[in-house]
């Protein structure tokens, strides 16, 4: 077994640090406190082919694999959850489903710009009374002619007001229940799609998280991804990735406010001493250390499985919640470690702290993921 990245991942990795460094953690505290999308760093990011890391170049991606894309969501969490986020709803919940289940045709009309950046992607999934029962959703689709008709609503969908291209789930056949749900591409222009508003959020501002709806919004026949009725299992298929890129922004999140907590540490002198040297608080630090390379381990392992085409649903599950609760135990730490200071908006890990709560909602809530371990274990 080999721990080790390859010097190719490991190239990668400093390059995005480099980059992260130089154009994001500079600005993360002013993107939270104006709570603006980030458009210039989304381009920058385009420049530099993040967005589109495990695709093939003839579909405007980088050619890389999906642990790359792993690596480069931890790297960007460890100073901004806001591009993290951003990132990670357009590439895994977007652009991945393109790339499992689109045509030739859809990869090269909506995956290749998505890819390349010069459009921004969504995954329109959850709505008001469908959240963690996804097979619950309402929106309806019904055929008429060379299209589908569209109706419903969809809730807290990231990068929701602002995509110009999103995956979005309907039932086409009620009867059936989940083997009735099948999946649409739908362009922000089309008619009868609406943004009904943009939600006020704890944490991860600038990030948009929209509320949508659709009214006789007719897209064409060749816009239903895959086959008609199966969107649900490429539902889960893409949740199984999703989760392990959320798994990464966590650990991202983690590993930042373990930073800041270490520097602080070193600096602040009580008692005469940097409290350091002090066994509480380097108890502290050395919990928040093993569990975050601890979770940092399990998602490159799924990662691996997903890159040998192996079946890794219980392994992301795993991963997806034991990083988001590890990011939450980190940065409570990381706050009490900087103890009055850590509670200031002044100090990063007041932010990081409110951003990773969403983590461990997101691609479903731990309990589901309680649920689909439990049922992997028990064979149900």
């Amino acid at each position: 077994m080999d721990y080790q990245l390859s010097e190719e991942h490991l190239l990668f990795q400093e390059t995005v640090r480099q980059f992260v460094e130089r154009e994001i953690a500079p600005r993360a505290a002013e993107i939270d406190a104006t709570d603006r999308f980030p458009r210039d760093i989304f381009e920058r990011m385009a420049e530099l082919g993040l967005l589109g890391i495990p695709f093939e170049e003839e579909y405007g991606g980088a050619g890389g694999d999906y642990l790359s894309l792993l690596i480069a969501l931890e790297e960007i969490a460890r100073a901004s959850g806001t591009v993290a986020i951003i990132l990670d709803a357009h590439t895994s919940l977007c652009c991945e489903p393109l790339y499992l289940f689109g045509s030739e045709e859809q990869k090269k009309r909506y995956l290749l710009p998505l890819a390349t950046g010069a459009k921004l992607g969504a995954f329109g999934l959850t709505e008001p009374g469908a959240g963690s029962d996804a097979g619950a959703i309402r929106t309806r689709a019904v055929r008429d002619g060379d299209g589908w008709v569209l109706n419903g609503e969809k809730t807290f969908i990231t990068n929701g007001s602002l995509a110009d291209v999103l995956v979005v789930t309907a039932k086409t056949d009620p009867e059936k229940g989940t083997h009735g749900i099948s999946a649409f591409i739908v362009e922000k222009d089309t008619p009868g799609f609406h943004v009904v508003r943009d939600e006020k959020k704890m944490g991860l501002k600038g990030s948009v998280t929209s509320q949508l709806s659709f009214e006789d919004c007719r897209v064409p026949a060749e816009n239903l991804l895959g086959e008609e009725n199966e969107g649900f299992r490429q539902v889960l298929v893409t949740l199984d990735a999703g989760r392990l890129a959320i798994s990464a922004m966590a650990v991202g999140l983690a590993q930042g406010a373990l930073d800041k907590a270490a520097a602080y540490a070193k600096e602040r002198v009580q008692f005469h001493q940097p409290i350091a040297r002090f066994e509480a608080i380097q108890w502290m630090i050395a919990d928040m250390a093993t569990e975050i390379e601890a979770a940092r381990l399990m998602i490159y392992r799924a990662a691996w499985l997903k890159g040998q085409g192996r079946r890794f649903t219980k392994e992301a599950a795993m991963a997806k919640l034991f990083s988001t609760e590890v990011s939450e135990r980190a940065c409570y730490k990381a706050i009490q470690i900087h103890g009055g200071y850590g509670y200031m908006q002044e100090y990063a890990v007041e932010r990081m702290y409110r951003d990773q709560r969403l983590c461990a909602i997101g691609e479903g809530t731990n309990e589901i993921q309680r649920l689909v371990i439990a049922r992997h274990v028990l064979g149900a």
